[in-house]
């Protein structure tokens, strides 16, 4: 799943340069395969303490350090205080029962410069009608939301 969501964002050209934010980061897969496809930067957001220092084991076994930013958060509170249009791309897995997914998109399309790019990874029993792009992976969907 992981490997045909990089194919479409990377065949949009959404990754090479980016600034991303890696959203319920959890160990950093998708910030960490951003950073490997050639974004500039990824800010990770993640709020279990057990996953940030699993993040941060990975960050530096990678060598990764300067070009990231670990920030311990609730998601739903840090979309509140992001600066607007900060990034160009943005990933998030949110849990599958995350009472905040329905309204995910909308919070998060703000962080996004003009051209960025939206990929939330979410379970199948909820589907964004207003996506750019939607694709089923057995149980899981990824959607993707392109900012004019």
């Amino acid at each position: 799943m992981r490997e045909a969501l990089f194919s479409a964002l990377v065949s949009r050209d959404a990754v090479g340069g980016a600034r991303v934010a890696d959203l319920y980061a959890g160990t950093g897969a998708l910030g960490l395969e951003a950073l490997s496809r050639g974004a500039a930067t990824v800010t990770f957001v993640e709020n279990s303490p057990a996953a940030l220092d699993a993040l941060r084991a990975n960050i530096a076994a990678l060598g990764a350090g300067g070009e990231v930013t670990a920030v311990r958060a609730d998601v739903t509170a840090w979309l509140r205080r992001a600066p607007a249009g900060a990034f160009d791309l943005v990933l998030a897995d949110p849990p599958y029962d995350a009472p905040e997914l329905p309204r995910l998109p909308e919070r998060a399309l703000r962080l996004l410069a003009p051209g960025g790019t939206l990929a939330v990874e979410h379970d199948t029993r909820h589907s964004f009608d207003d996506a750019a792009w939607s694709r089923r992976y057995g149980r899981t969907m990824v959607s993707l939301w392109v900012v004019e």
